[in-house]
Parts: C-alpha cells; sequence; structure tokens
C-alpha cells in the first residue's frame, strides 16, 4: 500500500485557535481520520489514554504545560509519531530535551510547505514503525515456536525416554506428514502428556 492510500489518526494539542484552522486544513479526511483537536496537555492526556494515534502535533507552549513531556511519553507509545512546535527563541532547548526520544521539533512561525514537508516525513517515519512492528512480531512468534518445540521435546525426552536429536526428529517428521506446523504438533504433545 502506497503512502498515499493509507490513512493515519491524528492528535493536534494546540491552544492557538489560527494554527488548529490551518493544521485541520492540511489534514484532509481522506488521508488523516479522525483528527481530534484538544487545547491542553490534560485533555490530550485524556484522550490519549481512550484511544491511540499515529501522529501527535503539539503547539508549545500550551496552557497547563510545555508540551515537552508530553511529546516524549506520546513518542515512546509503539507507532506513534510525534511533532513538537515551538517558538524560535526555546526551539534549540527543547529540542535538545527531545530529539534524543525520537520526537521531531519544528520552530515557529511556520509555513504551509514546512507542515507539509513535516507531514510528510512524518508518514515515512510512520511505514518505518509499521516495518518494524511487524518484524517484531513474527520475531516473537518465532520465539513462542521455539519455546513451545523445545518444551514439547523435553516432554518427550522425560515421558519416552526419547534422546533429543530422535525427539526434535519426531516432530518434524509429525509436522511433515500431518502438513501442519511443529508448534501445533509440539501443542498437542504437550497437552497429551500434561
Amino acid at each position: 500500500m502506497s503512502l498515499k492510500e493509507r490513512i493515519y489518526s491524528v492528535l493536534v494539542v494546540s491552544a492557538a485557535e489560527k494554527l488548529n484552522t490551518a493544521l485541520v486544513s492540511l489534514l484532509p479526511e481522506s488521508h488523516y481520520s479522525p483528527v481530534r483537536v484538544v487545547t491542553s496537555i490534560s485533555a490530550a492526556k485524556r484522550m490519549w489514554s481512550e484511544h491511540s494515534f499515529d501522529f501527535v502535533i503539539i503547539n508549545s507552549p500550551l496552557p497547563d504545560d510545555v508540551g515537552a513531556r508530553f511529546a516524549v511519553d506520546a513518542g515512546s507509545a509503539a507507532g506513534t509519531v510525534v511533532l513538537l512546535l515551538a517558538r524560535a527563541e526555546v526551539h534549540d532547548e527543547l529540542r535538545d530535551r527531545v530529539a534524543e526520544h525520537g520526537v521531531f521539533t519544528l520552530p515557529k512561525p511556520l509555513t504551509q510547505p514546512v507542515l507539509t514537508l513535516a507531514l510528510d516525513w512524518m508518514s515515512s517515519t510512520r511505514e518505518r514503525l509499521r516495518k518494524l512492528e511487524k518484524k517484531t512480531l513474527s520475531f516473537e512468534e518465532k520465539m513462542e515456536e521455539i519455546r513451545i518445540v523445545n518444551r514439547a521435546k523435553w516432554l518427550l525426552i522425560s515421558e519416552l525416554n526419547m534422546e533429543e536429536p530422535k525427539a526434535h526428529r519426531y516432530i518434524e517428521k509429525q509436522a511433515m506428514d500431518r502438513c501442519i506446523s511443529r508448534k501445533e504438533v509440539a501443542a498437542e504433545i504437550i497437552k497429551t502428556y500434561t
């Protein structure tokens, strides 16, 4: 699926009505949905606890906080890309605090082309995170299969006095002969002997 076909959920945290209007106009529903706008960090935290978002855009400062801590927390969530907008005079300081946590920053004032470019970068980063999530999931599934097969092998060794290579071959052969996975054979063995 190309980036143009993806739909991203967005949380905008900003107390500036003018910027909110400009941002929402850059986030067409065909590409960004849902788009939620809140005006404080406390409201953002409540929204965050109820929903997960692909993108979080924070316009600092907010009435109740600068937003750096929330940016770091949101950025540490799996699959979330964060953009922190800060006044030019404090931008470097905020960037130094949040950049190591994977948070993007931009100094204000902003232009539409810069915001559009930032959204493109965020889309690319979200897709890279999506691929890493898939790799992590497949790695975890493979590790789970290895654990189950090893447990079944040890049950065959202890219950049927098989040697480890013979127990391994038994599981492999059963899987091939029956056209099922090693994990399924192992699960049957575990169920039988426990």
